[in-house]
């Protein structure tokens, strides 16, 4: 190893060494302001519906894998549909993409807990005015600088680990409300889809109607045209069919609508996604079926949802910050450090002579700051109370989104079994008016009747059954994930 650079290690030794007294001191210092303890909230014993079990206050679970919880609707288009939305939407994109700016301004914060070295390296040409005090005669000279400076804050405070672990706190909360896209974003592809494919039921149905209007228009104008029917019954069959023809064309325009959202949700362009209807003239029919909640499902499913998770963290990072305002109140020390070789020409720069170091401690005390640093203190507590108020209103917010997905789940089913009967009760009603009509026992006027109830029936239950597999999702997000994997 040549001579200059045993001669740089050396000084930076002497450096380091006169460092250890006070290095030791930063370590044994203590970090002012709280220590973060989750706040106690009050937790119900049981839920109200008996599927759930007692709910208990645990550590945060958004990290626990959710699965592919969409599989338990056995549903290959939603299964693709979810894949496409994962690799492609743009708001996930961008949530990743705070996810790592968070972690970088951790990793920043981090830093702040280690010295920081630079090269100092410089070269200048000056020259001297002979009438200047002390006067060096009409000279210029040369100046050669090749150093390395330290510097390093003692964190007798804490300000810096505070600083740190709020940092660190809110990357965690980042993440956990990438998570919480993520759960919205699966849940709102879900939740158009079954939307979707209740309309094209109804619009199945709304187009079966159409065909038998027509049929219903012809025989009344022909029962007129023979002398049997009269005027009021072909102008009542027309407006039952021009009716029927403007609830399809609503229904097609809902249809586009939420083909369009699909579309976004995927992260493909609305001009170009095509999405077959699952029912009508095709012949496919979608037959779907609410998944089964498992009995005892346990409440703690709950502690996985992430905008908890994140409102818990920001908690502890406005704790972290009440810390970083008190520190404020402390005296700031900091050790400089410089080391290296001056020279007037280059060749005797790294001559042993040429050596230079420097080595200091310097302390900052706030004496009067016109009330900032008291006012960012008492800010930062009214933040930390904020956020408490934030965190309990998750927990209650998370409590009525079970609460409400389990009734109506339950309420749901029982007025889908009601619907069911009305249905087929409707449509032997339009049966026997329609038999009633034609052997002229009563007039169109109960036939028209008795088809629109008949329509309003199916309509309705296609409507329940998209309804209950959307209620279905909102209790999957309301508990953070699905129960597959959970052991039930």
């Amino acid at each position: 190893m040549n001579t200059p650079v045993i001669a740089k290690l050396r000084i930076m030794k002497h450096a380091l060494l006169s460092l250890a007294p006070i290095v030791t001191l930063a370590l044994a210092g203590c970090a002012v302001g709280p220590n973060y303890k989750r706040p106690p909230t009050e937790t119900p014993a049981h839920y109200k519906a008996e599927a759930l079990g007692s709910w208990k206050e645990g550590q945060p679970g958004d990290h626990v894998p959710k699965g592919d919880w969409w599989n338990i609707f056995g549903d290959e288009t939603l299964n693709d549909l979810q894949g496409r939305a994962t690799g492609a939407n743009q708001e996930l994109k961008a949530a990743v993409a705070r996810v790592e700016q968070a972690r970088a301004t951790a990793r920043v914060a981090r830093s702040e807990l280690l010295p920081t070295l630079n090269a100092d390296s410089s070269y200048t040409r000056q020259r001297f005015s002979p009438n200047q005090v002390p006067s060096f005669g009409d000279l210029t000279a040369n100046n050669y600088r090749g150093a390395l400076d330290l510097s390093y804050e003692i964190d007798l405070w804490g300000r810096v680990r505070r600083g740190f672990e709020s940092a660190r706190a809110d990357a965690q909360a980042s993440l956990a409300a990438f998570h919480n896209v993520l759960l919205t974003l699966h849940a709102d592809v879900a939740q158009n889809y079954f939307a979707l494919r209740a309309l094209d039921s109804e619009i199945s149905t709304v187009t079966s109607t159409v065909r038998l209007r027509k049929e219903q228009v012809q025989l009344v104008r022909s029962r007129f045209e023979n002398g049997i029917g009269n005027q009021l019954d072909v102008a009542r069959a027309e407006t039952e069919l021009a009716s029927t023809q403007a609830e399809a064309a609503s229904l097609a325009k809902r249809r586009a609508e939420l083909e369009n959202a699909l579309a976004i949700l995927v992260g493909e362009n609305p001009s170009t996604f095509k999405f077959a209807a699952a029912s009508g003239d095709d012949g496919i029919k979608w037959s779907p079926a609410p998944p089964t909640i498992p009995a005892g499902l346990p409440a703690d499913l709950l502690e996985r949802r992430p905008d908890v998770s994140e409102a818990e963290r920001q908690l502890a990072a406005a704790n972290a910050r009440i810390g970083v305002a008190k520190a404020a109140f402390f005296p700031v020390l900091r050790l400089t450090g410089s080391g290296g070789y001056v020279s007037g020409d280059i060749e005797s720069l790294f001559n042993w002579d040429s050596r230079v170091w420097s080595i200091g401690p310097s302390l900052s005390l706030p004496i009067f700051a016109g009330g900032r640093n008291l006012a960012n203190y008492r800010r930062s507590k009214s933040a930390f109370e904020e956020t408490i108020a934030r965190y309990r209103q998750s927990i209650l917010v998370a409590f009525g989104d079970v609460e409400s997905s389990l009734a109506g789940i339950h309420f749901l089913a029982d007025q889908a079994a009601a619907q069911d009967r009305a249905v087929a009760n409707s449509r032997r009603a339009a049966e026997l008016a329609g038999e009633r009509y034609r052997a002229g026992i009563v007039s169109y006027l109960e036939v028209v009747d008795a088809d629109r109830v008949a329509l309003q029936s199916e309509r309705g239950s296609a409507q329940l059954a998209g309804q209950q597999l959307i209620a279905s999702v909102h209790l999957i997000k309301a508990l953070g994930g699905g129960w597959q994997g959970q052991g039930f």
